[in-house]
């Protein structure tokens, strides 16, 4: 693939520097989802959870990861509860189930790979 010109979503070029926390804003009882490149082998998207929002359990055949940019999420995998925090992440293995809870508002990088 040719990245000469390409634009991401977040309206920069490839090569410009940006902060996945300022590519989506919270909104009160409310999930917003932004994606930042979306590739036949994976996608990057950026969600902002009001509190008390989140995301049902659920499976993929890949695997994904979730980067906490700002405040707490509680991510379930297997139903087993994990308390991530900003800066911290964690890998969820494909085929497995798992869930997304805020704890406070919170945002999150979803990097999800396709084998």
């Amino acid at each position: 693939m040719n990245i000469e010109g390409l634009k991401l979503n977040t309206g920069t070029e490839h090569s410009t520097v940006f902060n996945y926390a300022d590519t989506v804003a919270y909104q009160v009882d409310a999930v917003v989802s932004k994606t930042i490149v979306k590739q036949e082998k994976g996608n990057i998207t950026v969600f902002a959870f009001g509190k008390g929002q989140g995301l049902s359990e659920h499976s993929a055949p890949f695997d994904a990861i979730i980067q906490i940019v700002d405040g707490t999420a509680e991510v379930f995998i297997n139903k087993k509860p994990y308390i991530v925090n900003s800066g911290q992440t964690i890998i969820m293995p494909a085929n497995i189930p798992h869930a997304v809870q805020s704890v406070t508002d919170f945002k999150m990088v979803l990097t999800m790979i396709r084998g």
